[in-house]
């Protein structure tokens, strides 16, 4: 573990070829990943706007992509992943001059949190992790481009505006038709062509800073949140890349306006689109504006972290995640037998190298089906039964090759029990693991007087609390006892 981070003991052991398919939101199918330039793969990812602290709903696509391209790694592809920060936009600009402090501090505060939250759930870092308001010149030069092509024009002083109905493919991401959508909640002049036109530009309203508005040819302003994007993927990734992604939320309009604001510049852009499905609760997408947001600082104080993401990395990116205490008591039960296993393995067969591991043919097969994570899994919980089976026959070999695969496969989804030793299990945990190791250290005081009444006592409470005590030649362990 470094800086909190889970270490990686990823085997490197690549198949010969990609045979990747994912569902393209575009094209509503299936597709296999034919990389723009062999061996490489360019992500873009739609990170946060930093305007509150992070919820788990916006985690849930942090892991989605994290599961992404961890397989594309462990494919043999070499990845630049590149997630956006939105430093600056209305939200944030109200909510610090609410609270009475400058708008960049407010981002700050904002952007550390999302990153402090990434790396407890032991999301691998961006390899670029671009702010908006440090990306000024390259969004000034693609609106520039636009307004050159006839694609944007200018009303005021410091107003751009993306004429929608310049552009014939406008509505071909979200498959719509122009006159069928409803008009950009962007405010503006009474001088914008059509009510759908959105900002690329955004001039300084009354009351604003002046250290929210940057000088362009067209006037003083802030970047519109859809211009920023574009230019940043651009920047980072080339005029086209692989696979741009985000929250199923961000469909529309942020995405069909990144497409067709980079096409009218000229620029091949995404690829692929994948999005993740939301987070919900009692059947309402979770969200700041509906007050029902679970914080990861929360739920870090009352479970662990690995039981976190187990908790998102095991629903399919595609499905709805319904969130609520059964969903944690869940993945506690399940994280629970597999780093019970690999515990207990580890105990037995010390030192075994997961690098050595073949990856089973129906979990390859799986993670190629637009990471099939739940067909997956079926095959990691395979090899933990025939682990098991291997210790209680007492068979050595059958289970160093076992705990190694079950590591191996579960190193690509971020969660190799081994990774996550020594990592914070929350304030719940801590308090669970200090109580129990009190009870077993009375249990073994009293064993050592062979006072075996008093053991036996011990124990019995455990039980009945739902704590299962195992003896080793190393002492006594516990874990909690598997729900049926």
């Amino acid at each position: 573990m470094r800086d909190g981070r889970p270490r990686s003991g990823a085997p490197r052991r690549y198949p010969c070829a990609v045979t990747l398919h994912l569902f393209d939101t575009s094209a509503r199918e299936l597709r296999e990943l034919a990389p723009l330039h062999p061996g490489e793969v360019g992500v873009y990812v739609c990170g946060a706007t930093v305007q509150g602290p992070p919820h788990i709903g916006h985690l849930r696509t942090d892991v989605a992509f994290d599961v992404l391209v961890r397989w594309l790694r462990r494919s043999g592809l070499r990845v630049t992943l590149v997630r956006n920060v939105t430093d600056i936009d209305d939200k944030i600009l109200a909510k610090a001059e609410e609270a009475g402090v400058p708008w960049w501090a407010w981002a700050l505060r904002y952007e550390r949190e999302f990153a402090e939250a990434r790396t407890a759930l032991g999301v691998l870092p961006a390899d670029y992790e671009p702010r908006a308001t440090g990306h000024v010149t390259e969004m000034v030069d693609l609106m520039a481009t636009l307004v050159d092509k006839g694609h944007a024009y200018t009303t005021g002083d410091g107003d751009v505006w993306f004429d929608v109905r310049s552009w014939p493919g406008y509505g071909s991401l979200t498959h719509q038709r122009l006159d069928d959508l409803t008009p950009s909640e962007d405010e503006g002049p009474s001088g914008k062509r059509d009510p759908r036109d959105f900002a690329l530009w955004k001039s300084p309203k009354p009351g604003e800073p002046l250290t929210a508005a940057w000088p362009t040819p067209f006037g003083a302003g802030r970047p519109g949140w859809h211009l920023e994007c574009s230019a940043m993927a651009r920047r980072y990734l080339g005029d086209a890349f692989d696979i741009h992604g985000g929250g199923i939320d961000l469909r529309f309009p942020h995405h069909e306006n990144e497409q067709a604001q980079s096409h009218a510049a000229g620029l091949g852009f995404a690829r692929t689109w994948l999005h993740t499905a939301w987070v919900s609760q009692a059947g309402e997408k979770m969200s700041k504006s509906l007050g029902n947001t679970a914080l990861v600082t929360t739920l870090l104080g009352q479970t662990s972290a690995a039981v976190l993401r187990y908790a998102l990395a095991s629903v399919h990116y595609r499905s709805v995640l319904e969130w609520g205490p059964e969903t944690v008591a869940e993945a506690e039960a399940t994280w629970g037998r597999l780093a019970g296993f690999v515990r207990r393995a580890g105990e037995l067969v010390p030192g075994v190298d997961p690098a050595s591991a073949e990856l089973p043919a129906a979990f390859v097969a799986a993670m190629d089906d637009d990471l099939n994570v739940s067909a997956a899994l079926a095959v990691v919980h395979e090899h933990v039964h025939r682990g098991n089976t291997a210790i209680a026959d007492g068979d050595l070999v059958d289970l160093a090759a076992a705990v190694a695969v079950v590591r191996a496969m579960l190193d690509v989804l971020g969660l190799d029990p081994v990774a996550w030793q020594g990592t914070d299990a929350g304030a719940a945990g801590r308090a669970l693991d200090a109580l129990v190791r009190a009870e077993l250290e009375a249990r073994a005081a009293a064993r050592a007087a062979r006072d075996w009444a008093t053991a036996d006592a011990v124990r019995d409470k455990l039980a009945a609390a739902g704590v299962v005590v195992e003896d080793s030649p190393t002492g006594a362990r516990w874990s909690l006892k598997e729900q049926s």
